[in-house]
C-alpha cells in the first residue's frame, strides 16, 4: 500500500516494477502502464496496461538513468542466494541495489523495501539489512522518506533509520530519488 499510494499519486504514465508481488504488479495496471522485470516471466495475457520483460536486477535491459519511475518490493534480500534460479552471489543485495540506480533517471523516483534489523543471512531464504547499510548501498541517490513496519506491527511512516536498528524482522520502505543535476 505505501508503494502502491506514492506511485499512484505521482501521475506517472509508465512504471517499472522489477519482481515484485504479481498482486502489486496487477494492481499498478490499473492506472499506468507497467513494465515488469524478472527472471522468471509473468505471463499475463489478461492484464492491460502490462508488458513483461525478460531480465535480471543485476543486469537490466535499460539504458543508463532511463527510467522515472521504478519499485523493487520483497526482492533484493533474496539476490544471490539461489533461491529463485539465480547464481550464488555473497554481495546480491548490494549488486542488484547498484543497477536500480544505473537505471533511475535524474528526477525519478525508486521505492524499495526489504527486512531491515540486525543483518543476518538465513541462508538459502533472504537477508536481513541493517537501515543504514541498504542506504550506503545507493551513494548515488538521495532518501527521500523511510518508513517501516517494525517488529511490533506497527506502520511508522518517515521515520529515522536508526530507530530500528535493533529490529529482528521489520519491513524497511525506502523512497530514493536521484538529483535532477
Amino acid at each position: 500500500i505505501w508503494a502502491f499510494t506514492k506511485i499512484y499519486l505521482s501521475g506517472i504514465d509508465l512504471h517499472i516494477d522489477v519482481a515484485s508481488n504479481v498482486n502489486f504488479v496487477g494492481f499498478l495496471t490499473a492506472f499506468t502502464q507497467v513494465e515488469f522485470v524478472d527472471i522468471r516471466p509473468l505471463i499475463a495475457p489478461y492484464l492491460k496496461n502490462f508488458k513483461n520483460v525478460p531480465g535480471s536486477i543485476v543486469d537490466m535491459p535499460y539504458e543508463d538513468c532511463s527510467l522515472r519511475s521504478i519499485s523493487c518490493l520483497s526482492v533484493a534480500e533474496h539476490i544471490g542466494l539461489g533461491r529463485y534460479g539465480d547464481p550464488l552471489d555473497p554481495m546480491g543485495t548490494k549488486k542488484a541495489a547498484a543497477e536500480l540506480s544505473r537505471c533511475l533517471a535524474r528526477g525519478g523516483h525508486l521505492y524499495f523495501s526489504l527486512p531491515v534489523g540486525r543483518p543476518v543471512l538465513c541462508f538459502n531464504a533472504h537477508r536481513i539489512h541493517s537501515p543504514k547499510q541498504i542506504v550506503s548501498y545507493f551513494p548515488d541517490l538521495q532518501l527521500v522518506e523511510f518508513s517501516v513496519y517494525d517488529d511490533s506491527h506497527r506502520f511508522i511512516e518517515n521515520t529515522d533509520i536508526a530507530s530500528i536498528e535493533n529490529n529482528k524482522f521489520a519491513c524497511g520502505m525506502f523512497h530514493f530519488t536521484k538529483d535532477s543535476i
